[in-house]
Formats: C-alpha cells, structure tokens, sequence
C-alpha cells in the first residue's frame, strides 16, 4: 500500500504560495476596479503631472502655441507618457474625457496616453510665472470640473497639468507623471485624494 506522506509534504509545501498568489489577485483586482469605477461615479477627477521635461520652469519670451520655445517633453518623457497610458489601460481605463494645459509638453502627455481626443483648457494653464494668479486660476479650475461632472456623460474626466496647478487645487507636491485621484464636492472643490506614482 502506498504511503499518502509524500503527496502531504509535497501539497503543504505547495500551498502556501498558492494561497499568497490567490490573495495577491483578489487584492489587485478591486484595486484596478476601483480607479475606473471612481472615474465613472461622477465625483471623482484624475489630476496628471505632465511628464519628464528636462529643465525648469520656460525659457524667457517663450510663447503659447509655439512649442520650439518652451520647455518641452524629452525621450524619456514620451516613453514616460506612453506608459502612462498602458497603465491605465490595465486600470480598466481605455478612453476618457482628456483636458490638458496649453503648454505643449502637457499637450504632449495627453497625446501620448492614447485615451482619446485631447481638448485644451485654460484652467489647466501654468501660474508659475505669476503666483497671484493662484486662487483666480484655481476657482476657475474648480468651476470648470463642477459643469464637467454634471453632463451626463460619465466617463473618466483626465486632466494633465503642472505642479503649481496640483499644489494649489490638492494641497500636495507631486513629481513629473504622477496622477492625483482627486474627489471633489458640488461645486468642484477638493475633499480628498489619492496618490498614484508614474508607473
């Protein structure tokens, strides 16, 4: 009569990363879920630092609609951007609602992440050059989201913008690519928000 021992230790040896791989889906999975679903439940936006642009700030006398004098996206930029992309594709995420800024290296980004047509809108713009400009440019910001989530239209609201535009709408620093799921109130203002790095 065979001994069942050694189908036992084999089966208890196995178990244990069986089990962890089975946790490990069923975690990642709601995880994925739970993005797309936000995006679609008509309270949440996806605030996106534009991606790697080697340098600081624009150079002097750069113009708007004229991308050859300002600070643009370098070869790691664009791979970061397509990346991006493919990263939300894996959230479930595969067309969205995509604002950008007028600078063309968030133009760019938005581009790049393949989720769809990308319109520009101003309240997206850089205040960097002038930080007066903060509290007008973000009231106009939360103005702009409000009127956005109430058309019946519910899909993933993507917005790709600067640093100082994140600072002042969530409070948070963020580094080039990262995305801020952002919920907002009635009235388009910020209560709370979760961090995603640049995959």
């Amino acid at each position: 009569m065979l001994s069942a021992a050694p189908f036992m230790i084999s089966f208890h040896r196995i178990l244990p990363p069986v089990l962890f791989l089975l946790a490990s889906f069923c975690w990642i999975a709601p995880a994925q879920a739970g993005l797309a679903n936000d995006l679609q439940g008509g309270h949440h936006v996806l605030l996106m630092r534009h991606a790697d642009a080697p340098g600081y700030g624009d150079p002097a006398g750069y113009v708007l609609g004229q991308c050859a004098t300002q600070r643009n996206l370098g070869d790691a930029g664009k791979k970061q951007a397509k990346a991006i992309g493919a990263w939300l594709s894996q959230q479930g995420i595969a067309t969205a609602q995509v604002f950008s800024s007028p600078w063309c290296r968030c133009l760019d980004t938005a581009h790049l992440l393949n989720k769809g047509a990308v319109k520009t809108e101003p309240s997206l713009g850089s205040f960097f050059d002038d930080m007066g400009l903060e509290k007008k440019q973000t009231k106009a910001l939360e103005g702009f989201i409000k009127n956005e989530l109430a058309k019946p239209t519910k899909s993933p609201l993507i917005l790709v913008t600067h640093h100082v535009n994140i600072q002042a709408f969530t409070g948070k620093v963020v580094g080039v690519g990262d995305m801020v799921l952002v919920k907002v109130n009635q009235n388009g203002a910020h209560l709370s928000h979760t961090i995603y790095p640049s995959p």
